[in-house]
């Protein structure tokens, strides 16, 4: 049986201590791309960044990548920046062996922002 977290803290420290590093970056990367408002807890599983109570993005670690969603749609500059690293229309994984491009998350992150306080939303 899978186990189940009931903190952020607790699934970072549940992996080795290199990506357990690499999971606090991107957490701290999305939290300093997202409102100051913007919670934190676990969804399905996995570290949740939330925003007005509802889920803004999510991040979890894997093997050997890990993997940030969902990914908003962009204009073409955007796509070009996330392409790289799209492994499904709503998903980004991002190798382990590879250096972290945490620019290219925050820059996700800030689009996931921008989508929900669109009129309309």
């Amino acid at each position: 049986m899978a186990a189940r977290f009931t903190t952020i803290d607790d699934y970072i420290d549940s992996f080795p201590e290199e990506v357990q590093d690499v999971l606090r970056q991107v957490r701290q990367t999305i939290l300093a791309a997202a409102p100051a408002q913007a919670g934190q807890n676990i969804s399905y599983g996995i570290p949740t960044i939330t925003l007005d109570g509802r889920y803004l993005v999510y991040f979890a670690g894997w093997k050997h990548h890990l993997s940030v969603y969902p990914v908003p749609d962009g204009d073409a500059a955007f796509e070009e920046v996330v392409a790289p690293y799209r492994a499904a229309k709503g998903t980004l994984r991002f190798p382990l062996r590879e250096p972290i491009p945490y620019d290219v998350i925050a820059r996700v992150t800030t689009a996931l922002v921008a989508q929900r306080s669109a009129p309309g939303r």
